[in-house]
């Protein structure tokens, strides 16, 4: 038997910081460079046309009619296979997670991840009147899964953005650990205040002022509250122009390429599964039976524990994600060992869905660093909904790579109990979780509650009177009692305390 273990050999990063239209780069521009710098990396050189397998991840900042073929053109290629992935922060490394599979069994020999996004160089041209010239744009075929990540019902109540929802973990965190507004406040201001700290020495990171716990937690004319609890420091930032792309191949295929052996980092373990895909399906709102899952896969494909793991980067569009995720993975949230290595998606910048092939990037050149080092990897699509995890090592493993099929651990989680929801709610009703939504100007403009009804049905309603909006910012409000009633005006549910 061949035992083909697949590394990632070569990595390369972009941050394009334009002042000007002028210097703004379309996405297919940084993925480019971004291409050319991990071949640079590899020392691989003009070999990058030997690609038989390209991913782009999926970018938001331009619908290209076909971004992998026409990236493939721009480089050089030919690959046999060309993908271009669905919506989904795990994207990442989901694909490098599929890849290896397939590198494993001899099926790709060489192989390319790279994303892009230039949403803030489309916003400044914006700004200033400017038309960019971009390439073609169109509806690109994708893999993965397609499916919009919300309901109608969500999104009447107007729970459809990251910004509204991640909001409503950390409320349901926050009562579940029994902890007041002001103790959880704190908690929140140290924990993004590490990955601050981590930013500031990444030169490949958008925000390098290495915010204080302070300076993140108090809510000023520049950190304005978004939605409830999260000020604008607290919420992954998208308008950046940042690329990051992955070689991948099996360990002796980079050696013949002549690949450095201390450049290869070594794929061991991973896992992929997805929680129910509603939010209003969810079990809680304080847990993840998919991460569960997906991490102890990971961990058990590399037969490791994870005190045996050196450094993570654990997604962070939101403080909820990685308070959950490390909850799940059973990691204390003040365990000494790093748990980014890039500054995060509110400081490193999150660059769409691309995010996570920044941070492999950024582990694999942590753990080169460190022979003998192991890490460990998360990404998230939409809100907590589609998980991915990678366990990194320098070293060569002793033991083939053999991944598990996911549909088993998916069979579980899809089984799992979860309650009805009811579309026109009306009667006595507690707040499971909530939060109040910001406007531009800072003041609080809407109420998003979820409830639980007398007969154990979940519902969704929303707030709109001054006085309770500014009261469920100044104490508990998770398991106030009220009432709610269906509005057929607007077509929502109202809650009254």
């Amino acid at each position: 038997m061949v035992m083909r273990q697949p590394v990632v050999f070569g990595v390369g990063q972009l941050t394009n910081r334009a002042t000007a239209p002028a210097a703004v780069r379309e996405p297919l521009d940084l993925m480019v460079a971004a291409a050319r710098r991990a071949a640079a990396d590899a020392g691989i050189g003009a070999r990058l046309a030997e690609v038989d397998e390209l991913t782009v991840v999926n970018i938001i900042s331009r619908a290209y009619a076909d971004p992998a073929g026409m990236l493939a053109a721009r480089l050089g290629m030919q690959p046999a296979r060309r993908v271009y992935t669905a919506i989904g922060g795990n994207s990442p490394q989901w694909r490098v997670n599929e890849t290896a599979a397939r590198i494993a069994r001899g099926e790709v020999r060489l192989a390319l991840i790279v994303g892009a996004e230039a949403v803030g160089g489309l916003q400044l041209a914006r700004k200033t009147g400017v038309k960019l010239q971009w390439a073609e744009a169109g509806t690109p075929e994708t893999v993965g899964d397609m499916r919009w990540g919300n309901n109608a019902v969500e999104q009447q109540h107007q729970a459809q953005m990251p910004t509204s929802i991640y909001p409503l973990f950390e409320n349901a965190l926050r009562a579940h650990r029994g902890w007041t507004l002001e103790r959880h406040r704190a908690h929140l201001g140290a924990l993004c205040a590490r990955f601050a700290a981590v930013a500031k020495d990444n030169p490949n990171a958008w925000f390098r002022d290495g915010k204080s716990a302070t300076d993140i937690s108090t809510v000023s004319e520049t950190n304005r509250l978004i939605a409830w609890p999260y000020p604008k420091f607290m919420n992954a930032i998208i308008a950046v122009d940042q690329s990051a792309a992955l070689l991948m191949a099996d360990r002796d295929t980079a050696l013949q390429l002549g690949v450095a052996p201390e450049k290869l980092v070594h794929l061991v373990g991973c896992g992929d599964a997805t929680d129910h895909w509603f939010i209003s399906d969810r079990a809680n709102f304080w847990s993840s039976p998919a991460l569960s899952r997906a991490g102890a896969s990971a961990l058990a494909q590399a037969r490791l524990d994870l005190a045996q793991i050196d450094a993570f980067d654990i997604y962070s569009c939101f403080p909820s994600a990685v308070q959950i995720s490390a909850d799940m993975l059973g990691l204390a949230l003040d365990d000494a060992r790093p748990l980014t290595v890039t500054g995060g998606l509110p400081y490193h910048g999150g660059p769409g869905n691309n995010y996570v092939t920044h941070s492999i990037a950024q582990m694999v050149e942590h753990l080169r660093a460190r022979p003998g080092s192991r890490g460990l990897v998360t990404g998230v699509g939409w809100y907590l909904t589609k998980h991915a995890v990678g366990v990194y090592q320098s070293a060569p493993p002793t033991h083939p790579f053999e991944r598990a099929d996911p549909s088993l651990d998916q069979t579980a989680i899809d089984a799992e109990p979860h309650p009805q929801l009811a579309v026109e709610a009306s009667g006595s009703a507690s707040v499971e979780t909530y939060t109040v939504v910001h406007d531009r100007d800072g003041a609080p403009a809407l109420g998003i509650v979820v409830g639980r009804l007398a007969d154990g049905r979940r519902c969704w309603a929303n707030v709109r009177e001054a006085q309770t909006l500014a009261a469920m910012e100044q104490r508990e409000f998770i398991g106030v009692a009220g009432q709610v009633r269906h509005d057929p005006t607007t077509q929502t549910n109202v809650f009254e305390p």
